[in-house]
């Protein structure tokens, strides 16, 4: 594996929690960009950036993605030197900043990393990870909260931004607007009027304020009808076709892209 002598980025606080990821990780699993890229690719190497203090969804991460493909690589990046841990169960770490350590992974995961970074330093830090992803690559940039519980996510690919993800627990959010407080830095302070994506979650809140009927049959059932009724208001949400455990909202970029 290729060193660095100074990684690029800062030491974050790195607060972690067993199975904090799980919402972001199913996504992955079952999002038809990620398991074809990582079918097709001749080296699916896969770069789970800014684990924090223990390594535990790192872990997670390569056990859900070999389910789409068995022989990928999984490392762990992380800025502390203190906390680049022993390798074991085909996951290796190394200390690494933005500049990936030199690697040329497939799919790059940062959670909870750029959170605690200004604004103004995402579009760099995006165009960094960028340009060392292999051809056709993909960086998730996300936050959760402490339990993995609301969580909010950016597709990224060679192009800049593709996608935001909002995905909640359906039994403890009340309404879609409450994932606000977990948007990714991108997008945190934004959610003002004029805003694309302050316009996006008054849509989603009205929209399941209108599908209560449905609340009888649980709250997932209720958010497909919300799904429904934003796709008819002419919003481009994407309506799954499977059956969810969580509660999710994608939609394309240009839709949030900040004015």
């Amino acid at each position: 594996m290729n060193r660095v002598a100074r990684p690029d980025g800062v030491i974050t606080r790195g607060t972690t929690g067993i199975n904090r990821l799980r919402r972001s990780d199913r996504w992955l699993t079952h999002r038809p960009q990620v398991v074809d890229l990582l079918h097709c690719a001749p080296n699916p190497l896969v770069v789970d950036l800014g684990y924090g203090a223990r390594p535990d969804t790192t872990f997670e991460l390569a056990s859900r993605l070999r389910t789409v493909r068995p022989d990928l690589r999984v490392v762990g990046l992380e800025i502390d030197p203190d906390r680049v841990v022993e390798g074991r169960d085909g996951v290796s770490f190394a200390r690494g900043g933005f500049e990936l350590a030199g690697l040329q992974p497939v799919l790059v995961r940062a959670f909870n990393v750029l959170r605690q970074y200004p604004e103004d330093a995402v579009a760099g830090a995006w165009s960094k990870i960028r340009s060392s992803l292999a051809p056709g690559g993909l960086l998730v940039d996300g936050t959760c909260d402490e339990l993995g519980r609301r969580c909010a996510w950016v597709l990224v690919d060679a192009q800049g931004p593709q996608s935001l993800t909002l995905a909640w627990d359906p039994f403890d959010v009340e309404r879609p607007g409450d994932v606000a407080e977990r948007l990714p830095k991108a997008l945190i302070h934004r959610n003002v009027p004029g805003e694309g994506v302050h316009g996006l979650l008054r849509s989603a809140d009205r929209a399941w304020a209108t599908a209560a009927p449905h609340a009888p049959f649980g709250p997932r059932v209720r958010w497909r009808a919300a799904l429904d009724l934003l796709r008819d208001e002419g919003i481009p949400v994407e309506v799954p076709r499977r059956r969810l455990r969580d509660n999710v909202l994608t939609v394309p970029w240009s839709v949030v892209a900040p004015s």
